[in-house]
């Protein structure tokens, strides 16, 4: 029973590879100085820097900005895979299982 299921956990995991990847995300920091875009497998796409909004001589600033952006950007990519993950365990579920699926979201 539990075999049909949960089907093959390696296609699964594959399948769920690729939706993250389509799913993109942006985070910024210090009033759009630095957006970073990235995908749901946590894969950096892009990142965007306004140096008009930086004090390049504050080197810790700069640093300190793409590490905020950076966490945001993975916090999202979190979340979104956990989404995700709920879409594909309810879609597993036999019909009528209503919310069962998230018991473990």
């Amino acid at each position: 029973m539990f075999g049909n299921l949960m089907g093959n956990m390696e296609e699964r995991q594959a399948a769920m590879k690729e939706r993250l990847a389509k799913i993109e995300l942006e985070a910024t920091a210090g009033d759009g100085a630095i957006t970073i875009q990235m995908n749901g497998n946590n894969e950096v796409l892009n990142v965007s820097i306004d140096p008009s909004k930086l004090d390049w001589e504050d080197k810790e600033q700069v640093e300190d900005l793409m590490m905020v952006a950076v966490n945001r950007a993975i916090d999202k990519a979190k979340e979104a895979a956990a989404q995700e993950a709920q879409k594909m365990i309810s879609e597993m579920l036999p019909p009528g299982m209503g919310d069962f699926g998230n018991l473990f979201g």
